[in-house]
């Protein structure tokens, strides 16, 4: 029997903007949807079924473009990547990646990821978590509407095997600061940062163009890496 997970906060982290469906997106989203897409019906995952092998699982939250993600799963073959996106030209960018690289190893849902966490994904069934770039909502009055929320950490906390890790990323050092306040005061959750803040990124975490573009700007980018104890 899993812990106690307070209920998460209704407050929407996103909005949803339909965006323009190119060609090759909506083609990829008609041939490969049935082979590569999950339905968010609330029923329970067997990740084992889903992906037809045991291997170690990572869930990225929000994957955008699908670029990131693409490029993870093609390096790393003997992973299965979990890709949850709620903007339809996202799903059909990465679907279209899915189907030019050949990969296997990749699945995609288009949901609302903190619906998806709830009802979906078992306890424990994660080897990592990779939410990169979310939403910063700048604004004070709309910071409630940030996914890094204690509730939501503690869901995150739950989907993770023991020694898990979640990874995040942010371009505004308020969010970051933000969330390094949230995961430092979660329990079960320890900082794999030497310095106790943040960590280099990591060299499995594709470089995308905005972050390159923003580097050439000298803008910032903040990688934090917790991985939950036992």
């Amino acid at each position: 029997m899993s812990e106690t997970t307070p209920p998460l906060r209704t407050v929407r982290s996103f909005v949803r903007r339909q965006g323009r469906v190119t060609a090759a997106q909506e083609r990829a989203l008609e041939e490969l949807w049935p082979r590569f897409g999950i339905e968010a019906d609330g029923t329970p995952l067997d990740l084992d079924a889903v992906f037809g092998r045991h291997a170690p699982r990572v869930l990225e939250i929000g994957f955008g473009n699908g670029d990131t993600l693409a490029a993870m799963a093609a390096a790393s073959p003997e992973t299965d990547f979990l890709g949850i996106e709620v903007h339809r030209p996202g799903v059909g960018r990465l679907l279209h990646h899915v189907g030019q690289q050949g990969l296997t190893n990749v699945r995609v849902m288009c949901a609302d990821a903190v619906e998806v966490l709830e009802k979906q994904i078992p306890d424990g069934a994660l080897d990592a978590v990779h939410l990169y770039f979310p939403d910063p909502w700048h604004k004070t009055r709309h910071h409630k509407r940030r996914l890094v929320q204690p509730p939501f950490v503690e869901r995150i906390r739950h989907k993770l095997k023991p020694g898990g890790h979640f990874h995040l990323a942010t371009d505004w050092d308020d969010y970051a600061r933000q969330m390094l306040a949230v995961l430092s005061a979660a329990a079960g959750f320890r900082n794999l940062s030497p310095s106790g803040d943040f960590v280099p990124r990591p060299s499995y975490r594709p470089l995308t163009k905005f972050e390159q573009r923003g580097a050439r700007l000298g803008h910032g980018v903040w990688d934090l890496l917790f991985e939950r104890t036992a």
